[in-house]
């Protein structure tokens, strides 16, 4: 036995870890606080589990090998082993980490993950409310990382390949994690936000309550961005700008592509990428070279991080390819700025261009959604604007139409200014409540 816990209590600890491991197994359906708290507890207990037991306690190795018996496809236990161990680290972190957070009348999460389960900790241990903003699923982003990552060891199947790969055992592993994450997260707090329907109903596929989702869009600050509108009789600059990091999940690729077919029959058009290439350096370079190969060397200007207010007036159109959106913030940027955008068919995206409810439809168009990693159709949605001013300025004043009306900042504090009034409200926690220290967990 580890410590100074009697080794009685550890074997019930390890044995209700083992039980909500189980419980948990439904992936999908809400979790409730009785299943979530008895978790919690034992990594906020001095006496419960931690993260000397993980490492080099033998019912922890038990634990393990059990599991890997009994349900992994991995043919190497010590892939397995280190994965487990890998993943679970953190959360004794965090567990350190809230155990030192003093108490507060509200906790308020912007994604789940790591974030929402030491929001989840915290408002199990403080007894305060708590609750989610999500501009993006995080479950979802975490699901396309992992999906592509080389770090993760694959078993070699030799038959696997193309559309009939399986996804790797270690690799589900993971994605299992981070959706357990979520669903404690959104089975302790209320509201969870999204910007826009369609997160809502993933949050709620993912396990979220439904009667506990909230739905609050982005908002812009208008003052800003109108300034640098282009008079109505001024031309159409011939420069589509992306404008985010240099990814895999922003297809740099597919607008690079667009650009080529484009300037085949408008030679001047320019594509500008901006935004930071620190992230994924060998992505970056492959975005150079095709570059290069495409022979758009004179086209195609890598800016890197720009100041906004400096590179809205100079666009033409915005342009959005990414495989994975929430609600863009930069195509709002862009309408406030009075730029049209095309765009892929993800997130909110259509919503944005095309509106959402009757009174945002009856605004018009403000530029043109594609389908996902289409060159062909992105070049011919751009043409469409940039070629035809009449068409141009009508999308122009739909974007700012829309953004004005349904995007502006004023009315996001105001939303969030209610919810935090209304939890406070509730609330029978006052910060002069009196604060036990936790016991150390170097006390064990």
């Amino acid at each position: 036995t580890q410590g100074k816990t009697p080794g009685r209590h550890k074997h019930r600890a390890f044995s209700e870890v083992a039980r909500q491991h189980e419980a948990m197994q439904n992936t999908g359906c809400p979790l409730h606080q009785d299943q979530i708290g008895p978790l919690i507890d034992l990594l906020l207990d001095p006496q419960g589990i931690s993260y000397d037991d993980l490492i080099h306690g033998k019912q922890a190795w038990q634990q393990i090998r059990n599991q890997y018996f009994e349900a992994c496809t991995a043919p190497a236990f010590t892939h397995y082993f280190w994965t487990v161990r890998t993943i679970h680290g953190p959360i004794f972190k965090l567990a350190e980490i809230a155990a030192e957070i003093p108490p507060a009348r509200v906790y308020h999460a912007i994604s789940t993950g790591y974030a929402g389960f030491l929001g989840t900790m915290l408002h199990r241990l403080h007894q305060r409310p708590f609750f989610i903003t999500e501009h993006g699923i995080y479950t979802k982003e975490r699901e396309i990382d992992l999906a592509q990552v080389s770090w993760i060891p694959e078993e070699e199947k030799f038959l696997d390949t193309g559309i009939d790969a399986r996804m790797s055992y270690l690799r589900e592993l993971w994605m299992r994690f981070f959706h357990t994450l979520g669903r404690m997260a959104y089975g302790s707090a209320n509201p969870i936000i999204s910007l826009y329907g369609g997160n809502r109903e993933r949050q709620i596929k993912d396990g979220a309550p439904s009667g506990q989702t909230k739905v609050i869009p982005n908002g812009i600050n208008l003052t800003t961005l109108s300034a640098l509108r282009r008079p109505h009789d001024a031309d159409i600059p011939p420069v589509l700008g992306l404008i985010g990091r240099i990814v895999p999940i922003k297809d740099i690729k597919t607008f690079i592509r667009a650009l080529r077919i484009i300037c085949n029959q408008q030679p001047e058009t320019q594509g500008w990428l901006v935004g930071p290439e620190e992230e994924d350096p060998e992505y970056v370079h492959e975005c150079k070279m095709l570059v290069q190969n495409l022979g758009l060397t004179n086209n195609v200007k890598f800016l890197g991080f720009q100041k906004l207010e400096d590179i809205l007036p100079k666009l033409g159109l915005m342009v959005l390819t990414s495989i994975s959106e929430g609600q863009p913030l930069v195509v709002l940027e862009g309408f406030a700025a009075g730029i049209p955008v095309v765009t892929t068919d993800v997130g909110s995206c259509r919503e944005l261009v095309e509106g959402g409810k009757l009174e945002d439809r009856q605004l018009g168009t403000a530029g043109r959604v594609v389908p996902i990693a289409n060159p062909g159709e992105t070049a011919a949605a751009c043409l469409d604007l940039i070629s035809d001013p009449k068409v141009w300025y009508q999308a122009q004043k739909t974007a700012i139409a829309r953004v004005e009306k349904f995007y502006n900042e004023t009315q996001l504090f105001e939303r969030y200014h209610h919810i935090y009034t209304d939890i406070l409200a509730q609330s029978s926690a006052e910060l002069s409540t009196p604060y036990l220290e936790p016991a150390s967990r170097g006390d064990r």
